[in-house]
């Protein structure tokens, strides 16, 4: 199985950045996890909330660990929110189902990790996610 290469990280948090100040959103924070859930990449930008690690990090580990989308999550927790409650109860309070949290697939459609993005609306924290896996040569479901 493929992997988000450290290189890869890197830049798709400087894509997702930088997509953030071309849209002027506020101060983004951008994780990426690898398939195992487990932290390659991170950066909080000037004028974020120091909070915001666990927020991007809670989008992206819901992402990977449960193999959908933030949107697929919120929708979940909005039709049985007692299925979410259990996922976190599982997982320590560590997912954040809502937009932000990009899941990453190959190009064979493998899972490769996610992606979390906080900082802003949801919405335009995956348009700003988005741009940085593209740049990357990566595809995102978001």
């Amino acid at each position: 199985m493929a992997e988000i290469s450290s290189n890869r990280a890197r830049i798709i948090i400087r894509k997702t950045l930088k997509k953030g100040k071309e849209m002027s959103l506020k101060p983004l924070s951008v994780v990426i996890l690898d398939a195992g859930g487990h932290v390659k990449a991170f950066e909080r930008e000037d004028g974020a909330a120091p909070g915001r690690f666990a927020i991007a990090h809670g989008k992206a580990y819901g992402a990977v660990m449960l193999g959908m989308p933030g949107s697929a999550q919120m929708a979940r927790a909005e039709q049985q929110a007692y299925f979410m409650n259990a996922v976190n109860g599982v997982y320590g309070g560590q997912v954040v189902p809502v937009p932000g949290g990009i899941l990453v697939h190959d190009k064979r459609g493998n899972v490769i990790g996610a992606v979390g993005v906080t900082g802003d609306t949801s919405d335009n924290d995956v348009i700003a996610g988005m741009a940085g896996l593209e740049a990357a040569g990566l595809e995102g479901a978001s």
